[in-house]
């Protein structure tokens, strides 16, 4: 394997797993407060575009890493849709 898929491999696996801690805490907590609709759809549009230019390249270390960091971003923008149509909780009193 050459350096340049080694760090090709590195840096899909350090940035795909970079969503990881996210989508699990926006999947556990539901608490979407925190996420921009619009910056997460322009990205995960992106990182669809990233993952296109990969394939046309035959890249792999770029299909993996976008492919991944794809479904990770596409689970976190749907709970954003999901769960930020939800009204805010009424003060007490």
């Amino acid at each position: 394997m050459e350096v340049s898929d080694m760090l090709g491999y590195a840096a899909a696996t350090l940035t795909s797993l970079s969503f990881v801690p996210q989508a699990w805490r926006t999947f556990r907590t539901k608490d979407v407060s925190g996420i921009s609709l619009k910056m997460y759809a322009v990205f995960t549009l992106g990182v669809a575009v990233w993952l296109a230019y990969g394939i046309v390249l035959g890249e792999v270390p770029m299909m993996l890493a976008n492919g991944l960091t794809l479904v990770l971003a596409c689970a976190v923008l749907v709970m954003r849709l999901r769960y930020g149509r939800r009204s805010p909780a009424s003060p007490a009193g």
